[in-house]
């Protein structure tokens, strides 16, 4: 519980920087999570600019609206990445509906398709980002290089009872982007609603 606490204590202290209007702990917040964002960003919406745009606008509001952040709702991370997940959808949706209503290319229903697409798949980023190094690497070699358990286990040094289990707690944990939140707040966890 102990090696629990840490990172949210963390989180409760740079949140108290933030509301006192530390510039200093903006910095150290963006040094630690700018690569998350910008890369969340980029997964929902394709564009480097679009990308650089949400990053901004994420720390603008986490600048002014540090209390926002519910240190007992979750990590500071969870917290950062669902707001920027919730900037992307928004602004993935506006676009598509401007595009829409000057005549381009598509249907609504369509629309909603490529928004759940690119949602699901900023999700299932974050998730595989975010989850222990050991599922990860197992995961990595059996789909990026096509190795079964048996050769992930030989590969990763373990037995092959403990490579299965780590393949089916990665998969297990990656198959919740699909269904992660309700249609208001895809992949937000409670109490960090908004619609998406």
């Amino acid at each position: 519980m102990a090696k629990r606490d840490v990172p949210l204590r963390w989180d409760r202290k740079m949140q108290q920087r933030l509301a006192r209007g530390e510039a200093a702990a903006l910095g150290e917040l963006y040094d630690r999570f700018a690569s998350l964002v910008h890369g969340l960003a980029h997964r929902v919406l394709g564009d480097e600019r679009a990308a650089d745009r949400i990053t901004r606008d994420v720390f603008a509001h986490v600048w002014e609206h540090p209390d926002a952040y519910d240190p007992r709702q979750g990590p500071l991370r969870t917290w950062v990445a669902t707001l920027t997940h919730r900037l992307a959808v928004q602004r993935l949706r506006a676009t598509e509906t401007a595009a829409l209503a000057r005549g381009g290319p598509g249907t609504t229903e369509e629309l909603e398709s490529r928004v759940r697409h690119a949602s699901v798949a900023a999700r299932a980023d974050y998730i595989v980002q975010s989850m222990p190094a050991p599922l990860r690497a197992a995961l990595e070699l059996a789909y990026f290089q096509r190795r079964d358990y048996r050769q992930t286990a030989a590969d990763l040094g373990v037995t092959e009872d403990e490579a299965r289990r780590r393949l089916r707690l990665g998969l297990q944990l990656l198959s919740t982007a699909r269904d992660a939140g309700s249609p208001q707040s895809p992949g937000a966890p409670p109490g960090y609603g908004g619609a998406a």
